[in-house]
């Protein structure tokens, strides 16, 4: 196995030259390619039987748009969360729940330029998917900079999902919901071509433009 410098360094190369890649995108291109991504969400058997979905405020450019896919989670009846950087704890992200698309369309900016809720709203906290009378996530939409075709995911260097998606899994006897990654076609690599760590958590699902990337669970039909 690579040593850790190996790894951290390798990893810094390739999110490098994907995010030069991405920043070449034109918005067009990625809107098109976020569209296409969303219809194969919304068909999924995955997300069709869900209840608790998570799904992240994407960024002004440089990976999926979800802005349609979000107000379609609330217009299908889900019970949504997205992410919320807590500034006080490093490393530490919480999923606060979206009520309606109005509490949607008034989130303010947050880290990166990123729309994020308060942690309270109207006077009250908001439900946070962590407490321990929350209901059990089904799936987390998560975004990262590359991925491959082992399912391997690289993220943004952060480790905010990591740490979420341990300390969910301590909460709830080792379960953690389904793991359903976004990516643009330019994101997508040859199995093995991320570079993982012992401790790297792979994704459980793939969705790109052309269809979605599964395990040996099934989780549903690709046209990758």
């Amino acid at each position: 196995m690579a040593s850790v410098a190996s790894l951290q360094s390798n990893k810094k190369a390739l999110r490098k030259a994907i995010s030069a890649v991405l920043r070449s995108l034109s918005p067009s291109d990625i809107q098109a390619q976020s569209s296409a991504i969303t219809r194969h969400i919304l068909t999924s058997p995955f997300f069709q039987s869900s209840k608790n979905v998570s799904c992240y405020l994407s960024m002004p450019t440089g990976e999926v748009d979800t802005s349609s896919l979000i107000e379609e989670i609330l217009r299908h009846g889900k019970t949504l969360f997205v992410p919320k950087i807590d500034v006080t704890t490093d490393g530490k992200m919480d999923f606060l729940r979206i009520h309606d698309e109005d509490d949607l369309n008034s989130l303010p900016s947050g880290v990166w330029d990123i729309k994020e809720p308060h942690y309270e709203r109207q006077g009250k906290p908001r439900s946070n998917a962590l407490e321990p009378s929350a209901e059990p996530l089904d799936l987390i939409l998560l975004p990262g900079v590359a991925f491959d075709r082992s399912l391997s995911r690289l993220g943004h260097g952060k480790g905010y999902y990591d740490r979420f998606i341990n300390t969910y899994a301590s909460l709830h006897g080792g379960r953690t919901p389904l793991l359903v990654a976004l990516a643009l076609r330019e994101q997508i690599l040859e199995a093995g071509e991320v570079p993982m760590g012992e401790y790297d958590r792979k994704v459980d699902v793939i969705v790109g433009p052309d269809g979605i990337l599964q395990g040996q669970s099934g989780a549903g039909p690709s046209s990758e």
